[in-house]
């Protein structure tokens, strides 16, 4: 079996605006199991990095330990990236953004990773809103150590050892709306159309923006009793709205379905078209969004799609007032303004 993707593509594979072709925003072959869902979501963040034209070298992934972890790998070969400590991806997220904001920082991690042992650092790098996206790829199982039961895994729910989940599960949707996150969505690794533009839309957004993407584990928790698995997902998933992502400077254009249509114009002029249904809650109000994502839990259904939208959303930066200027980019003159400042500062704590 070849580990090495094959050099030759089609003379006439298409091109982004930048020139490059699709190639140029791949990775490594993935060594995960045929079928694992985080190798759709890969696909997609692929998908929508090309069709952004965003050049790989602006771009930093970042990740934990685990599973989806391992995916960074497995695209935009020629961006930075680091892996970190279990849970502890948010803290390295963190540093980076705050010495360069001037790059675009994807974030991925596991349900594991998040909700368990680096719960605490999603809790404040969400309250922070620091300007990311961050991407949990959700299969309620620690897939790398043999399927044992993670935080999201659904309380009664039963995995391929078929043993019932006797905790109750942690949304982390609605942890991060209630912890200030301007942009909360959930997905689903199959549907390939709404990951695309789900994460076009994130990556524009100022802020933290909060990717949920229920992605099955075929090894260990892909069984019909299994909320987390590929049958059980596809028969309960309700999309709460179809929405149309209209970069910057292209027509804009609106695919009106029943209900109503909300256009929202993200920080970047990019236009965010949101085809609601008519019994939805309003996506831009938090109250509302955490009791729908309540009642869906009740029901036994699944949210898809963008779940809360802030468009006024400020980062980390706006938030902290830091500089403008990258950090190693700043000269001694920048960080030692003389006495006169330092006595300003002085006095402000008198």
């Amino acid at each position: 079996m070849s580990y090495t993707r094959p050099t030759i593509r089609h003379p006439d594979a298409g091109k982004n605006k930048l020139g490059y072709t699709r190639k140029y925003y791949e990775g490594s072959i993935s060594t995960l199991c045929a079928g694992c869902g985080h190798d759709s979501i890969t696909n997609a963040i692929i998908n929508a990095c090309f069709e952004m034209n965003i050049e790989p070298h602006r771009v930093v992934k970042l990740s934990g330990i685990g599973c989806s972890s391992k995916t960074p790998a497995y695209f935009l070969g020629k961006s930075h990236g680091f892996n970190a400590v279990h849970g502890r991806m948010p803290s390295v997220a963190t540093g980076a953004n705050m010495a360069n904001r001037d790059l675009v920082y994807i974030g991925v991690s596991g349900d594991g990773d998040t909700a368990s042992i680096g719960i605490g650092q999603f809790m404040h790098v969400v309250r922070r809103n620091l300007n990311m996206v961050y991407i949990v790829m959700n299969n309620g199982c620690y897939g790398l150590t043999k399927g044992q039961d993670s935080a999201t895994a659904d309380k009664g729910s039963k995995t391929k050892k078929g043993n019932p989940v006797a905790l109750e599960s942690i949304d982390l949707c609605e942890l991060a709306i209630q912890s200030g996150a301007g942009f909360v969505a959930r997905g689903f690794s199959g549907d390939k159309k709404q990951l695309v533009a789900m994460l076009k839309t994130a990556i524009v957004h100022k802020g933290l923006a909060f990717l949920d993407i229920i992605s099955p584990c075929v090894s260990f928790n892909n069984v019909p009793t299994s909320t987390k698995s590929y049958s059980w997902v596809r028969e309960h998933m309700e999309v709460t709205q179809s929405f149309d992502f209209i970069p910057f400077q292209q027509e804009i254009t609106a695919d009106y379905r029943q209900g109503t249509s909300l256009p929202i114009t993200m920080h970047d002029g990019s236009t965010l078209n949101l085809h609601k249904r008519k019994d939805q809650a309003d996506t831009t109000d938090k109250a509302a969004a955490i009791a729908e994502l309540e009642k869906a839990r009740q029901e036994q259904h699944i949210l898809t799609g963008i779940l809360y939208l802030n468009p006024e959303s400020t980062d980390t930066h706006e938030i902290l007032q830091t500089t403008e200027k990258p950090l190693n980019s700043l000269t001694a003159r920048d960080l030692c303004p003389g006495n006169a400042v330092l006595e300003n500062i002085n006095d402000t704590f008198r």
